[in-house]
């Protein structure tokens, strides 16, 4: 069977000892702390929607996001690849703001709530604070079983 990709966003804001999460309040991923973003429109280029999503769910605008991940998600039975690019902004302009879909919260980086998060998130957020690269593939079984998993570090995106 083929995956069809559908092209998703996530951003992860991030200040010297913290980071910005968001609770996802419905929808893919509800009850779970994330990053923000998500579906790419057609004619928008990735990091406009990765913008775009950042601004709809936690109020803040950014200038800069650096490319920091590509993370491929199978999800068995599913017909859709989940082709996941992650971005890291450390500068941004506006105060954190509840929205329909995320309720934002800072967490120092030792209080991170893995254990409320995407079962990925504990494998690559290291990388991510420390700026460095990454590709993946993993595949779910549900939202909550990883089945196989492949992570690496790249000097290039």
């Amino acid at each position: 069977m083929m995956l069809s990709p559908k092209l998703l966003t996530l951003v992860l804001v991030v200040q010297p000892g913290r980071v910005l999460l968001g609770m996802k309040k419905r929808g893919f991923g509800v009850g779970k702390w994330n990053g923000f973003g998500g579906k790419v429109q057609p004619g928008e280029t990735i990091e406009a929607a990765a913008k775009r999503e950042l601004l709809e769910e936690s109020g803040l605008t950014v200038d800069a996001l650096e490319k920091i991940g590509n993370i491929k998600f199978e999800f068995v039975g599913e017909t859709q690849l989940l082709d996941v690019h992650i971005f890291r902004a450390d500068t941004f302009s506006g105060e954190p703001t509840e929205s329909d879909e995320m309720r934002p919260q800072w967490f120092e980086l030792d209080k991170i709530p893995f254990s409320q998060m995407w079962a990925d998130d504990i494998l690559w957020f290291p990388l991510m604070l420390q700026k460095k690269k990454f590709v993946g593939y993993f595949t779910f079984q549900g939202h909550d079983v990883i089945l196989s998993q492949k992570l690496e570090e790249v000097e290039a995106l």
